[in-house]
């Protein structure tokens, strides 16, 4: 307990030694100004907040909250454009999340195009506010212009409560901090072999404990939806699949028929190519969910299907793959994926599939089958992402980022690292490595245009309940935010190792579980 309470006590030494309105700035915007001048005094029950469209309310109301919990200040809401703190939707700024924040002495103006953009903005203000303690402390903001929009407009977490269920309230508790950060996504990975946690009403036998009702969804997309945070569902097939397997043992292959799985175990069985249940199982499933989330997008996974344990000697799988001229049992993806993403071009979705090559590890040539271009893959597998960048760039299809080595939050954060559980030998991902992970890989600016963000994973085969999911993001959830919206050119490993004290702090102060990074300090020795 020594220890630790010495290493919070340098955290606040040190961020108090460098405070300034940079100090808690991440992800770090893209142009900060500190201008000359006298600051901007608030004032409790005198100091005004307008709003220029109803739909800035939420905005408002969080920048509200803000005020108040750093400086004691209770904003009050006006309707003159004349107010000293002014929140404005502005269509003439270009880019969907590109905010301006303009204090002087004359108040504080806080625009973009949209609703987000202006959210945005009050984020970045806490942080200001968090930052420059003093100046705060005396119910002042300095005066500073920000120009600032995100190097990527696709920015995720994943969480993972098909292995261990969370429950509608950790999620909620998880997008207030990832929003703090500017995530803009939530992918939910809802099934796999250890359970089925969304409701299909068409096929109530495929839930049975710790679940999401429909409904329960519905609330959380709408409180993620106030917060700019687009969730998106994620039906892994045709492997991970044995929670499905175990209820319609017939969707499986004729390998398998005798063997029905047991829930809650992983087994390498798969969904049969040549089932035509399988389909009209899974048209019925996507239809619910589609019209459930109204994320444009819907996530059907596509990796680690072990293929030459099923459809390889499948009889049904071997007899398809004869009539339709394959040679190997992968070319199996390509019917099978092209009736399961044409149930997702009914609903008018985005299909995204997990890339995989023909081979798992480095050197790998192709693709593992040809994917439709409307297809947004997510490069996952650890050495082979400049190979993935360099084929969706080929082929055409945009991609996002979430390489292991760099995206992968559960792995250990240093060698021996606790709590520890289940590990199955993951390699370690650093706070630092997560940092220096730069998306464009160095490719040129027209190779990168493809690219449509960056992902960070929490697989929770090791990850029991949402104080081990937030123990495993942060800090390394924040080091990924800045990946994700920094420009490199702004981007400083020393200058970020500064702006996560007051983070770290702010965050054990909302009761978020955090690992301490002691490594990023020098340690000294006393006097002898």
């Amino acid at each position: 307990m020594k220890i630790y309470i010495s290493l919070y006590f340098v955290f606040f030494v040190s961020w108090l030694s460098a405070q300034d309105m940079t100090s808690a700035l991440i992800p770090m915007p893209n142009q900060v100004n500190m201008l000359q001048g006298k600051p901007f005094c608030l004032v409790d029950g005198k100091t005004m907040i307008y709003i220029n469209r109803p739909e800035l309310e939420f905005a408002a109301h969080s920048l509200q909250s803000v005020i108040q919990e750093r400086m004691q200040i209770t904003l009050s809401s006006t309707e003159s454009i004349r107010a000293d703190i002014r929140l404005l939707i502005d269509p003439s700024i270009k880019g969907n999340e590109h905010y301006l924040i303009h204090v002087d002495s004359r108040g504080m103006t806080i625009s973009g195009a949209t609703v987000a953009a202006v959210y945005y903005g009050v984020k970045t203000v806490d942080q200001l506010l968090l930052g420059d303690v003093c100046t705060t402390m005396q119910k002042k903001i300095s005066p500073v212009l920000i120009d600032d929009a995100p190097r990527f407009s696709y920015r995720a977490l994943m969480l993972d409560p098909a292995r261990h269920f969370l429950s509608v309230d950790d999620i909620k508790f998880y997008i207030d901090q990832m929003v703090c950060y500017k995530f803009n996504v939530l992918q939910l990975h809802l099934t796999d072999d250890q359970g089925w946690r969304i409701e299909i009403k068409k096929y109530p036998q495929l839930t049975n404990k710790d679940y999401y009702t429909q409904e329960q969804l519905a609330d959380l997309i709408r409180y993620a939806a106030l917060r700019n945070v687009e969730i998106i569902p994620e039906l892994d097939i045709p492997g991970h699949t044995t929670e499905i397997l175990a209820v319609y043992p017939e969707l499986g292959c004729d390998i398998c028929v005798d063997t029905i799985p047991k829930v809650g175990k992983q087994y390498d069985n798969m969904l049969c190519a040549s089932v035509e249940k399988v389909y009209t199982v899974y048209q019925d499933i996507i239809n619910e969910v589609s019209k459930l989330f109204p994320s444009h997008y819907i996530h059907l996974g596509g990796d680690e299907a072990l293929v030459d344990k099923n459809w390889a000697v499948c009889s049904r799988c071997r007899a398809l793959m004869v009539k339709l001229g394959y040679e190997k049992a992968s070319q199996l993806m390509i019917p099978f994926f092209n009736r399961m993403l044409s149930f997702v071009r009914e609903n008018k979705k985005t299909p995204i599939l997990w890339c995989e090559l023909d081979n798992i590890y480095p050197p790998a040539k192709d693709y593992l089958f040809p994917y439709p271009k409307d297809v947004t893959l997510v490069s996952w597998r650890g050495g082979l992402t400049p190979t993935c960048l360099e084929l969706t760039c080929k082929y055409g299809n945009p991609v996002i980022m979430a390489p292991g080595e760099y995206a992968y939050l559960d792995y250990p954060q240093l060698k021996g690292d606790f709590p520890e559980f289940n590990n199955w030998g993951m390699p370690v991902t650093t706070l630092q490595k997560c940092y220096l992970f730069d998306p464009g890989y160095g490719v040129s600016a027209k190779e990168q245009e493809h690219i449509q963000g960056v992902m960070g994973t929490l697989w929770a085969e090791a990850i029991q309940d949402i104080n081990r999911v937030t123990y495993m993001t942060y800090p390394r959830g924040m080091a990924l935010a800045e990946v994700g919206w920094t420009q490199m050119e702004y981007r400083n490993w020393d200058s970020f190792k500064h702006r996560l004290y007051p983070n770290l702090m702010n965050l054990m102060k909302k009761g978020v579980s955090v690992r301490v990074p002691f490594e990023i300090v020098e340690r000294r020795l006393g006097n002898q």
